[in-house]
């Protein structure tokens, strides 16, 4: 019985040892949370979660115990993640369109505990985040048909704000209808243009009019308001759900490969870690080059020197000034290095114009 008591005792101090780290962690949870609120972070961060457990069941000699302290550890993550989604439940991210638009489904993924703030249009959104409005504004940056988003890559260029982390949607378009209508139905459908242009064969095929709106949820939402049997709208699932619309045609787009980049801008840059190495690391680069012969092969090679692969290369029109241009490049790799640091410098002596957007992975 002694035993059994001095067995018990040493558990009960090493609980209160423990109740203490507890406690010390979870208060570096909070700064973590607010360091993911302030950055546009996701809670979430897979990769970074496997190196932890990987690491740390190193430290247990015995193996029999080893496979238990993988799931006090997994717990332990659960229930920091769980603390830090309640501190940033006051999170406000922005977002262009209204409830169901396929920005709001992204910013649902990325932030799901968070209040969502819809504005008129991307510009709204983005300045929201620089007036302090926002945390942060998610945006769309590229569609896989469609290509580049040139208002919101010309708010990257002019604007303040840093990317820290993209999120990939895949977009399905269906055909909504309101309750009792079918596909015969239909006369004229309403849609954002890309979601017409996406979906163009269907259209053609039913012979349907067409109408554009600002984007597909204000579509379903306004033929939800007609009441129109005749009339339809291009849209989400979620969409449909959130006007009590009937689809009547599922995934009606040209491509069954279509997907929207979605990016998390906020007012402070990440400072990446660099222990943690995830494959997939990139940045965004936006610059403008001297009017002298070969400035724009000079910066590009500069790029490749310092053994970055460059996956996008895209160029538009400056705004102020007719018929010069900016150049907006993504790259993978770690550009926060040394060799990072470098190429920088080396781009900034070049570049008439140089900013680094963002980096994630």
């Amino acid at each position: 019985m002694d035993e059994l008591k001095e067995y018990r005792s040493n558990i009960a101090e090493i609980d209160k040892k423990m109740a203490e780290l507890f406690e010390q962690r979870m208060k570096n949870c909070k700064g973590i949370a607010e360091y993911k609120q302030k950055n546009g972070l996701s809670v979430r961060d897979p990769k970074r979660e496997d190196d932890l457990i990987a690491a740390n069941k190193a430290l247990i000699s015995d193996d029999d115990i080893r496979s238990y302290y993988v799931n006090f550890l997994k717990n332990n993550i659960s229930l920091s993640c769980d603390y830090q989604e309640m501190i940033m439940n006051g999170m406000r991210v922005s977002y262009s369109g209204v409830e169901g638009a396929f920005a709001y489904i992204a910013a649902k993924k990325m932030f799901p505990k968070a209040r969502l703030l819809a504005y008129g249009d991307f510009t709204d959104a983005y300045r929201s985040v620089e007036r302090g409005e926002a945390d942060c504004a998610v945006l769309p940056i590229e569609n896989s048909l469609a290509g580049e988003v040139g208002t919101v890559m010309d708010l990257m260029y002019s604007g303040t704000l840093y990317i820290n982390q993209i999120y990939d949607l895949p977009v399905s378009h269906h055909l909504l209808g309101v309750p009792g209508a079918s596909i015969e139905d239909i006369k004229v459908v309403m849609s954002h243009p890309q979601a017409i242009n996406q979906c163009g064969k269907y259209i053609r095929k039913h012979g349907i009019a067409v109408e554009t709106a600002e984007n597909t949820a204000v579509a379903a939402k306004l033929i939800a308001q007609k009441a129109d049997k005749s009339i339809g709208a291009i849209a989400s699932e979620a969409t449909a759900q959130i006007y009590g619309l009937d689809i009547l045609d599922h995934d009606i787009q040209d491509s069954g490969i279509n997907s929207t980049r979605f990016a998390a801008f906020s007012r402070s840059q990440n400072s990446h870690d660099n222990n943690i190495k995830y494959e997939n690391e990139s940045f965004i680069l936006v610059f403008t080059v001297k009017n002298e012969a070969g400035a724009l092969a000079s910066t590009l090679n500069i790029i490749g020197a310092h053994g970055y692969n460059m996956r996008s290369l895209k160029s538009r029109p400056m705004r102020d000034l007719q018929w010069n241009y900016y150049f907006y490049i993504e790259a993978e790799g770690n550009i926060n290095t040394q060799n990072g640091k470098d190429m920088l410098r080396e781009l900034s002596a070049l570049c008439a114009g140089l900013k680094l957007v963002g980096t994630y992975h």
